[in-house]
């Protein structure tokens, strides 16, 4: 997850709900963006690399669909391509080992991901 700052400005990366790890990783989710007081969640489409729908891109959109029903928050699907590898690079460019970190790549992809609809808005 990433959080932008008050004024939609800048996002940095918040911390990892992994759904493999926890069991109510929706509630989870919901309850994060309301502690936080989110009136809207940004969340990365794995299209293809030519732009296309995959199976993950169905699960997500189905992701999607679950977490609007339980929060009634808006959702915004952006492009996630090729996010991951631009937060290895980034972590990288800072000396960190991105190795046996995957919670931190995928954080920092969120924050990339963010920033990116951010960026879009102004």
């Amino acid at each position: 997850m990433a959080l932008s700052d008050p004024l939609g400005i800048i996002a940095k990366p918040l911390k990892v709900i992994d759904r493999k790890k926890t069991i109510d990783y929706l509630s989870a989710i919901i309850e994060t963006a309301k502690e936080r007081d989110v009136n809207k969640i940004v969340v990365g489409m794995p299209f293809t690399l030519k732009g296309g729908h995959s199976k993950q891109t169905n699960i997500v959109t189905e992701f999607i669909t679950e977490l609007f029903n339980l929060g009634k928050i808006e959702i915004i699907p952006v492009d996630e391509r090729l996010s991951s590898v631009s937060a290895e690079m980034s972590l990288r460019e800072q000396g960190i080992k991105t190795g046996h970190e995957k919670g931190r790549v995928d954080e920092t992809a969120a924050a990339i991901i963010l920033q990116e609809y951010l960026d879009s808005q102004s």
